[in-house]
């Protein structure tokens, strides 16, 4: 088997940063190679340097053993290197066709016309080729996500790719549509295309590469043989230190309702409806979870509820009170702690301190404040002590928001939120950009919050979190709620199916019971 790709020594220095530091790749021709680490080791520069968009500062890329100096991703193409980045980069209104062939379309008339008739027939072709069951003349605003990406590896294909690079390729299908995309890496590798994905997900790495490659802090840590490794060692691979895989949850009665929505509908800004006639309940010493593919409203539900958007009907009552109207600072006030999604547009100010920034919301009232006047002293010690238990690095409570990783941004809000002392925890992709160790941490605050009665709402797009922590389960599918089902005995199938917008036999009509029972 010869050698695909070999980087050799690949150091990138950005201003302040050194994102890959002397990294060495070799991937085999005719295999699954996957990179994995966590958010900020690099993986993604290091795959950027491979497709041209950026230049190392020191190493060297060779293709098929022969050194290969790439200025732009033309070079990389012409190299045979494709790149499916994590968000597609397809004309919605345009036909299948229409997007494979963009800017390479084949001509007629000595080239004064697109020959449509060619083009269809190239892209049947290969998408019979490659067993992708693709219709060249759907548009691409009426399939699927998992057939988008299809149609991206098909553009790549087109171009004469023979390794492909993906980038989180799996975050934003269902669990159907993942399994269909590692069949289709299975029918790539047998006609002699290289795959390398970049993943953060130790399930999927171990089900669909051969051979694995770790970072950490820019570094090549190990490359592995995915049938000679486990998941546990693959975690210490990636943190440093060994790690529970999984978290324990514990049977408890739920309490009396705190959160309650009924009839909730949501515009966005264009004034498309993107929530329709939403209805839960969350009680006391519960984990309420969300799951579905983003996009789907639950970002706009979640506003709804924290009051950073205005429902067009229905009503939201917290702690038995109307809050449908209420002000964002009332809702703080009255106990409610929210982790955002966007965690630069909503969950810091980027250029004040984390000091300035572990007092956002609470700002005017006690004990941070006293007749109009902060206590720097005491916001001081309050930001020190979320520093010491959340383990944010560097721990200097006067540097800069922006100066911290988006890891430790996150760690920081999930601290300041789960420190309010709350009666609701709203809690949006909580452990997202951060690593196993503190993942698991959060978790287990998750839970311990659990066990003194607060009521939880977790939106997570990482269907293991939110199912293994969940006492029910919400699925959105185009801004419904399909159905809540019971995390303990619903299928990930079946979870995937009502992703999709199918309905199961099961779920809060079948497999729990309406007034919410726990596990």
């Amino acid at each position: 088997m010869s050698t695909a790709v070999h980087l050799d020594g690949i150091t990138k220095r950005f201003p302040g940063v050194i994102a890959n530091d002397d990294v060495d790749l070799s991937v085999e021709r005719g295999t699954v190679h996957a990179l994995l680490g966590e958010n900020g080791a690099g993986k993604t520069t290091l795959m950027n340097i491979l497709y041209g968009l950026y230049q190392p500062t020191e190493g060297t890329v060779r293709i098929d053993g022969t050194a290969r100096d790439f200025d732009s991703p033309r070079d990389a193409i012409d190299a045979g290197i494709g790149m499916i980045h994590q968000h597609f980069m397809l004309v919605d209104p345009m036909t299948v066709t229409e997007n494979i062939v963009l800017g390479n379309e084949p001509r007629k008339w000595g080239g004064l016309a697109v020959d449509s008739a060619r083009a269809r027939k190239q892209v049947r072709e290969l998408s019979d080729r490659y067993g992708f069951d693709v219709d060249p003349d759907a548009k691409i605003e009426d399939v699927s996500v998992g057939v988008q990406q299809r149609v991206e590896i098909l553009k790549a294909l087109y171009r004469g790719a023979d390794v492909l690079i993906l980038d989180e390729p799996t975050a934003v299908l269902t669990p159907q549509e993942v399994d269909e995309l590692f069949e289709v890496f299975d029918e790539l590798t047998d006609q002699g295309k290289t795959i390398i994905f970049i993943s953060h997900k130790l399930g999927e790495v171990m089900d669909a590469a051969d051979e694995v490659t770790v970072l950490r802090d820019g570094k090549n840590v190990g490359t592995v043989d995915t049938a000679d490794t486990t998941r546990e060692q693959l975690a210490e691979l990636m943190v440093g230190r060994e790690v529970l895989m999984e978290t324990e949850t514990d049977d408890q009665e739920a309490g009396e309702t705190v959160l309650d929505v009924a009839g909730l509908s949501a515009e966005d800004n264009r004034g498309v409806e993107v929530v329709s006639d939403a209805d839960f309940a969350v009680r006391e010493g519960e984990i309420f979870g969300i799951a579905g593919i983003d996009g789907n409203g639950q970002s706009e539900l979640i506003e709804c509820v924290t009051g950073l958007k205005t429902p067009t009907a229905g009503e939201i009552t917290y702690k038995n009170r109307d809050i449908t109207h209420a002000p964002r600072k009332q809702r703080i006030d009255s106990g409610m702690a929210y982790i955002p999604e966007d965690r630069h547009e909503r969950g810091l100010v980027m250029d004040f301190d984390l000091t300035q920034n572990s007092i956002l919301g609470s700002q005017h009232s006690e004990p941070f404040a006293k007749r109009g006047r902060i206590n720097w002293g005491r916001a001081r010690t309050h930001t020190d002590e979320i520093i010491s238990q959340y383990d944010v690095r560097p721990p200097n409570a006067e540097a800069d928001a922006e100066s911290f990783s988006g890891g430790n941004q996150q760690k920081f809000i999930v601290g300041r939120e789960f420190e309010r002392d709350p009666d609701l925890v709203v809690a949006t992709h909580p452990t997202r950009g951060v690593d196993i160790g503190a993942t698991n941490f959060i978790h287990d605050r998750l839970l311990d919050l659990r066990r003194e009665g607060k009521a939880i709402v977790l939106v997570s797009s990482n269907l293991t979190e939110v199912q293994g922590l969940s006492d029910r389960l919400a699925v959105m599918h185009d801004g419904e709620i399909m159905d809540v089902v019971d995390p303990a005995t619903v299928t990930e199938e079946q979870i995937g199916l009502l992703m999709a917008g199918e309905h199961i036999d099961g779920g809060e009509r079948a497999a729990v019971t309406t007034d919410g029972g726990n596990r």
